[in-house]
């Protein structure tokens, strides 16, 4: 098959005729089409590896993740491949870091510690506490507590995808998207979970279901949300982190 021939073709067409023939030309054109992508997903989920990889060794983590999507890719689930593929590498990355275990131990003690206040005070108050109840439950002043809500956000991602994990037996990511081999009881499972996260979100305060949907829908970096949304970077990272923080109490209460 001639390079000639590709570069006239749409993704969407390239994609159908390789899911139809499995062809390799096809699928090295795919990838190089796509690489951008892998680029903007991996700048986007800095945060979860700066620790422990470069960022063009995450890119090449990426890359694989993207091949791998488009040997499992179904196009009859009805979801765009863009958005299956961001996904399963925005998985990888997540995966990565679990292995890594990059994670201080100050900051899973503490993460720890919020963890128990903000479950205290849900049960007792019947709803989601503010930062200011956690930050008096803990002796903290607010400024204090959102820097330390800051500074565990990327532990609370990787333990809400955790949570979910243990009780589906996969990913986040996956739960968006959708799985490709699935039975009845795992499709029923999934949808229920995917109305309790839907649940959990509607609770959430105005800002938070925004910052939620520009990072995980629209999949903006922390720092193009503060540009959305009027405020520092720093503070979209807490609104996240608080975010994440009352879903996995409203799923640890179910």
């Amino acid at each position: 098959m001639m390079a000639e021939g590709l570069t006239q073709k749409s993704n969407e067409d390239l994609l159908h005729e390789f899911l139809e023939t499995r062809d390799s030309d096809l699928k090295r054109e795919l990838v190089l089409r796509h690489r951008n992508m892998v680029r903007m997903v991996a700048m986007q989920m800095r945060g979860v590896y700066v620790s422990f990889a470069d960022i063009d060794d995450i890119i090449n983590e990426g890359i694989i993740a993207l091949m791998g999507a488009l040997e499992k890719y179904d196009p009859s689930k009805n979801v765009k491949f863009e958005s299956y593929a961001s996904l399963r590498i925005r998985g990888t990355i997540i995966d990565l870091a679990r292995k890594q275990d990059w994670v201080p131990r100050s900051v899973r003690k503490m993460a720890k510690k919020m963890d128990e206040a903000e479950s205290v005070l849900y049960l007792s108050l019947g709803r989601f506490p503010t930062e200011k109840e956690i930050a008096d439950h803990l002796g903290l002043n607010l400024d204090k507590y959102r820097k330390i809500l800051g500074e565990t956000g990327m532990y609370n991602v990787l333990s809400l995808d955790a949570l979910v994990d243990g009780m589906n037996g996969e990913a986040v990511s996956s739960h968006i998207v959708g799985s490709f081999d699935e039975s009845p009881g795992e499709k029923l499972q999934k949808k229920e979970l995917k109305k309790l996260l839907q649940d959990g979100i509607e609770k959430l305060k105005e800002n938070e279901q925004l910052v939620l949907s520009l990072y995980y829908r629209k999949e903006l970096n922390m720092k193009e949300i503060a540009k959305v949304i009027g405020v520092s970077e720093p503070r979209v990272s807490q609104i996240h982190a608080n975010a994440i923080r009352k879903l996995r109490c409203f799923i640890k209460g179910y």
